[in-house]
């Protein structure tokens, strides 16, 4: 795939992802997102294409570009999880 075609798809994503709690926020009071929680979802979502465009690009190996991609999708997930529920109480999370 060329790299505008996968940026292109890639930004389609990431729009699609971030309607999702857009939409709820209609629906629901449950959602209660303000514009910096957009704006640091769509930041985290944006730089973890990069990291993972990065890879794909740079590493030819197969086991390496696997362990990399796995590891920035945990911390991908790690960041979600204590921006979202604050599991470590951490000072990012806000406790």
């Amino acid at each position: 795939m060329t790299n505008n075609k996968r940026l292109f798809w890639f930004l389609i994503t990431v729009l699609i992802l971030l309607l999702i709690p857009l939409l709820s926020m209609q629906f629901t009071s449950e959602v209660n997102w303000s514009l910096s929680d957009f704006l640091v979802m769509g930041a985290l979502l944006a730089g973890t294409g990069f990291f993972l465009e990065v890879v794909f690009r740079t590493v030819s190996k197969r086991d390496i570009r696997i362990a990399l991609v796995a590891l920035i999708l945990i911390l991908f997930l790690l960041i979600w999880v204590e921006l979202a529920v604050g599991i470590f109480g951490s000072p990012i999370a806000g406790s």
